[in-house]
């Protein structure tokens, strides 16, 4: 059996974060070799991923990944079980390679990768606890903003095409992180939404026993603030509630926007 040195154990304990015995275990079942001793502690890391699968993720991180040239960005929500974890530097690193990967990907929401899943169980083999990728976005335009609020719990991404300044992009994205619309315009609200809104709206109306006439202004009104209350542009803006964020933008035109928040 070949002799298992101090510094192999060393380097295999930095690169997988594993304790010195099960380092030096997996160095003599593959004969010292350093890099098959990773891939054995990274195949024990899927088994203990498969056991801890059923554990609830309610925590995690919100990692973004934006171009030098500011026409793209993606984002990444990372789960996992505790916030400690979550704020664990090797586990934020995870986060932020991720979103890397959902960087490479087209335009839209991005298919979860091998190397996406892969990067997630490294972070579980050291770490020990379970965690995954559960969704990513990849948007493009003519100018794209970015948040991410301090905790690192809600992120945000918005394209802009046309004048916009560096600050007012800025504050946009930041207004989407707050205000949480549902589209762009009244029209991009799914119909299935306003269905349900307009149903509500009509029992609560006929509970007032008035006049069909004055039921139907009543819905269409409740239904008319539900829509201007969830439409990016109709919204007040979160700098400046006299003004809309259509009249903030002026001739610039939202193109896209995503907001993840973690556990949404």
């Amino acid at each position: 059996m070949a002799e298992i040195s101090a510094a192999a154990v060393k380097a295999l304990r930095e690169q997988t974060g594993q304790g010195m015995m099960e380092c030096k275990k997996a160095l003599k079942e593959v004969g010292g070799d350093v890099q098959a001793a990773k891939d054995l502690l990274r195949k024990k890391g899927l088994a203990t991923a498969d056991r801890k699968s059923a554990r609830a993720t309610s925590e995690g991180l919100i990692a973004i990944k934006a171009a030098s040239d500011g026409t793209s960005a993606a984002m990444a929500e990372l789960r996992c079980e505790t916030d400690f974890c979550a704020r664990n530097e090797v586990f934020r690193s995870m986060a932020q390679r991720v979103a890397e990967l959902a960087s490479q990907a087209p335009t839209g929401n991005t298919e979860i990768t091998e190397a996406m899943k892969a990067a997630a169980q490294e972070a579980l083999a050291r770490i020990g606890e379970n965690m995954h990728c559960a969704r990513a976005v990849k948007i493009t335009g003519e100018h794209v903003g970015t948040y991410l609020h301090h905790n690192g719990k809600v992120g945000v991404i918005v394209a802009v095409d046309g004048p916009v300044d560096e600050q007012t992009l800025a504050d946009l994205c930041m207004h989407v992180a707050f205000a949480d619309p549902i589209g762009v315009t009244t029209a991009d609200i799914p119909a299935e939404l306003v269905a349900r809104e307009r149903e509500i709206a009509k029992a609560q109306a006929m509970e007032s026993r008035k006049p069909p006439p004055i039921v139907e202004k009543i819905v269409e009104g409740k239904v008319g603030k539900f829509l201007a209350a969830n439409a990016l542009l109709e919204q007040p803006f979160v700098r400046d509630d006299k003004r809309k964020v259509k009249d903030v933008l002026g001739e610039a035109k939202v193109t896209a926007f995503a907001r993840f928040a973690v556990g949404q």
